[in-house]
């Protein structure tokens, strides 16, 4: 009996453990960060474009001022600019004051994102603060949010160190 019930109970491990592995393995797949070329950092003070908030990740859509920040980047056509950084989930974002009302169209931010390999104009956070300007007002010429009076951090740390700088 006892030899049955050692049997039973390592299979019903295994099972478990089977049972965990197929649930937790895609979750792990989605959250690679290997489309990110985490070498490179790139710190920019723009203008939010939109923000799109999502289960999985929030996505703000944003234009990059000037390092005079008096006007917003433009392509050689005239256009903007429109990058895209990625942070987590919506509802935990939430907690650091990222939501949609908190940075509706016209906020100035500051962000430090590692941008996609593929060179297109978007990529994630990591790890460092967000911080957003008071309203109307950008950073100094060469100066991003984290070093105006009134300034909101969101998220833990400090603005992120470049490692790069971007240019259009």
């Amino acid at each position: 009996m006892t030899m049955r019930r050692t049997c039973l109970s390592a299979v019903g491990a295994a099972v478990l453990m089977l049972a965990w592995l197929i649930a937790v393995a895609p979750v792990q797949a989605h959250h690679s960060f290997a489309m990110y070329d985490q070498q490179k950092t790139y710190v920019f003070t723009g203008v939010v474009t939109r923000v799109t908030p999502d289960a999985s990740h929030l996505q703000i859509f944003f234009v990059p001022l000037n390092e005079k920040r008096e006007a917003v980047v433009r392509d050689a056509a005239g256009q903007p600019v429109v990058w895209t950084v990625e942070l987590r989930g919506a509802a935990t974002v939430a907690r650091d004051g990222v939501t949609v009302e908190g940075f509706p169209p016209g906020t100035i931010f500051s962000v430090g994102l590692h941008p996609l390999r593929t060179g297109r104009p978007a990529g994630g956070r990591g790890e460092s603060g967000l911080f957003r300007c008071p309203p109307k007002t950008p950073p100094a010429p060469g100066r991003h949010c984290d070093s105006v009076a009134g300034s909101a951090a969101h998220g833990k740390g400090v603005l992120a160190t470049p490692t790069h700088t971007w240019a259009p």
